[in-house]
Order: structure tokens, then sequence, then C-alpha cells
């Protein structure tokens, strides 16, 4: 058993509002996600266990970084959300595993802290119906 790390990704895309990717890996920091499945409780009254179904699918997270507004960056992508209403098709490769969803942002968040920090995080969520697969 080989245990890695999460260094060396190979890949974290995200379209711009356009429909091109953008590798905005130089710009992102932080990167979580979750694939939850709805559960049912289908337990009877003769039972003394529960008892699930499992359900639809999901995928969703929030991606975070520093501010960049070079161009094709993380700024150039995100700076749209509030103004579009598309999908965006997001890549996730690390160690030869690949993970893509349409996706939609639902904000962009920008916060200066008293630090001097500039900061940006973007939720997300899945947008079209196809159960989330690592390839």
């Amino acid at each position: 058993m080989a245990i890695e790390s999460g260094l060396g990704w190979t890949t974290f895309s995200v379209d711009d509002s356009s429909g091109t990717a953008r590798d905005i890996r130089s710009s992102t920091f932080n990167l979580d996600w979750t694939m939850p499945r709805g559960v049912q409780d289908i337990t009877a009254l003769t039972q003394s266990a529960n008892a699930r179904l499992l359900l639809l699918a999901d995928f969703s997270g929030t991606a975070a970084g520093g501010f960049d507004d070079g161009s094709n960056l993380a700024h150039a992508v995100f700076k749209t959300v509030s103004s579009t209403s598309v999908a965006r098709t997001m890549s996730i490769a690390i160690s030869g595993q690949t993970l893509a969803n349409e996706v939609l942002l639902t904000d962009y968040a920008l916060t200066r802290a008293q630090s001097g920090e500039f900061t940006w995080s973007v939720p997300f969520s899945l947008a079209d119906g196809n159960v989330p697969t690592w390839s």
C-alpha cells in the first residue's frame, strides 16, 4: 500500500463563462468536495434495526485561493459568477485519477483580511444529474 499526499496536482481547471477550461492551480490554495448519496429510511414496524435504500448521488464543495487577476486565472474565471447562469466543467486530476463534473458556481466571495490577505472562495454544486465518477 502506498499512501499518497495531496502534492503534485496535475489538473484543477474550471471553465470560464464562455466554456473554455482554465488551469487555476497556481492561485487555488484549498479544495474540498464531497460526493454524498441520499438515503431513504425503509424500516418497517416489524424490524429491530434500520433498513435503508441508497438514493441520488451528488457532488458539491468549495474552492478557495488567493486573488490573482492575471489573464485566464481564477479572477477571470469567477468574476462572472454573479452575472451568468451557465454550468461549468470542473476537472480534478491527481495521481492518474480524474474527476470531471458539470457544476454550478453559486458565489464568488472575496475577503480582505485585517492582516492584508486577499482571498476568494467559490462554492459549487452538481449541475447536470450525471453521477460523479472517478476515471
